[in-house]
C-alpha cells in the first residue's frame, strides 16, 4: 500500500468520526429534527472499502450511513444540511439521516428499513451487468439484517447471475439491543457465503488494512464478472444504538474494552510507528478536518428549512 492510500484511509476515518461527534453535539442542541444513528467505531469499513470504488460506483447504506456517504465522497457540507433537514441538503432536507441520496456521486441511498438496501443494490448490480459496464455496487450492512429474507434472496440471485455486487455486512455485535449472540446461529456471518457459492470472509473490520485489502480483491472479481462477494467485518457501536439510548443491554467495560480496539487509534499508531506519519502532519491534518467539519455545521445551521411545497418538487444538491 502506498503511503498516499495510508494517509487517505486515516484522513477518511477521521473527517467521518469528527463529523459524526458533531453531529452527536448538534443533536445534543436541539439542531436535529429527528433521530441520530451514529457511525463512532466503525469508521474503518466504509474507508477501506470505498477507497476502492469510483465515482460512478453503487453504494447501498443504512439507517448508519453519514460514515458510508463520506467515505463516498459526500460533502459534509450537505450531509449536515440534510441531516438538520434543510434546503441546502442532499435531498433538499426532505429525506433526513436516514434517506440520503445522491445518484451523481454513486449513493443510491441510506435505507432505514433493515435489510431493505440489499434487494436495491442486487438490483443496481443486475443494471450494470445488463448494460455492460464495469461498476461495482456495495450494499452496507448490519448483522441484524444477515437474517432478514432479503440477505438470502438477493445472495442467492447475485450468485446465480455472478452479478457485480459485495456484500459488506458490518457486524457490531448488536441489532438494536439484541446482542448477535441470541439472534444468531453462526458464530461468523461470513461463512454463509458458501451457501450460495460466493467467497464468504469474515475479517477484523476495525484494521482499515485488512478491510481495504480485503476489498481490494473483491471489487476486482467484481470488475471481472467473477461474481459476488460476502464480506463480514466484525466490528463494535461504541455509542447506544442512537442518541439517547441508555444501552443497558450491554455493560460498561464491555464499551470500555470496545473502545481499546479503536479503528483510528489502532492506523495511527501503525502510521506514526513506521514513519509514515509524522506528529506535525497529523496534527495538520486534524486541524484541517476540524475547520471542515465546523465550517459544515455552521453551512448547516445557516441555512434555510425547506418550506411545505418544497415537498411536491424533485430537489436537492446533486453537487460532488
Amino acid at each position: 500500500m502506498e503511503n498516499e492510500t495510508k494517509i487517505g484511509l486515516l484522513r477518511t476515518m477521521l473527517r467521518i468520526r469528527k463529523a459524526e461527534l458533531r453531529v452527536a453535539a448538534m443533536f445534543k442542541k436541539g439542531e436535529i429534527p429527528s433521530a441520530a444513528h451514529l457511525y463512532e467505531g466503525q469508521e474503518a469499513v466504509a474507508a477501506g472499502v470505498c477507497a476502492h470504488l469510483r465515482k460512478d460506483d453503487y453504494i447501498l447504506s443504512t439507517h448508519r450511513g453519514h460514515g458510508h456517504c463520506i467515505a463516498k465522497g459526500m460533502d459534509i457540507k450537505i450531509l449536515m444540511a440534510e441531516i438538520s433537514a434543510k434546503k441546502t441538503g442532499c435531498c433538499g432536507g426532505k429525506g433526513g439521516t436516514m434517506h440520503m441520496f445522491q445518484p451523481s456521486i454513486g449513493i443510491m441511498g441510506t435505507i432505514g428499513i433493515v435489510g431493505g438496501g440489499i434487494p436495491v443494490a442486487t438490483g443496481a448490480g443486475l443494471s450494470a451487468k445488463l448494460r455492460k459496464t464495469d461498476q461495482v455496487t456495495v450494499s452496507f450492512f448490519g448483522d441484524g439484517a444477515a437474517n432478514n429474507g432479503a440477505f438470502h434472496e438477493s445472495l442467492n440471485l447475485a450468485s446465480l447471475w455472478k452479478l457485480p455486487v459485495i456484500y459488506v455486512c458490518e457486524n457490531n455485535l448488536y441489532a438494536t439491543s439484541v446482542s448477535v449472540a441470541r439472534s444468531t446461529s453462526v458464530a461468523d456471518i461470513g461463512v454463509r457465503g458458501v451457501a450460495y457459492d460466493m467467497p464468504g470472509i469474515t475479517i477484523d473490520g476495525n484494521r482499515v488494512d485488512v478491510v481495504y485489502a480485503t476489498a481490494e480483491t473483491a471489487v476486482q472479481r467484481a470488475r471481472a464478472g467473477e461474481g459476488p462477494t460476502l464480506i463480514e467485518c466484525k466490528t463494535y457501536r461504541v455509542r447506544g444504538h442512537f442518541e439517547g439510548d441508555d444501552a443497558l443491554y450491554r455493560s460498561k467495560d464491555e464499551v470500555v474494552e470496545a473502545r481499546l480496539r479503536d479503528p483510528i487509534d489502532y492506523w495511527t499508531q501503525r502510521l506514526l510507528e513506521t514513519g509514515s506519519l509524522t506528529p506535525d502532519v497529523f496534527e495538520a491534518m486534524i486541524a484541517e478536518i476540524d475547520v471542515e467539519v465546523e465550517a459544515a455545521a455552521t453551512f448547516a445551521k445557516e441555512s434555510p428549512y425547506a418550506e411545505p411545497e418544497d415537498a411536491l418538487i424533485l430537489s436537492g444538491s446533486q453537487e460532488t
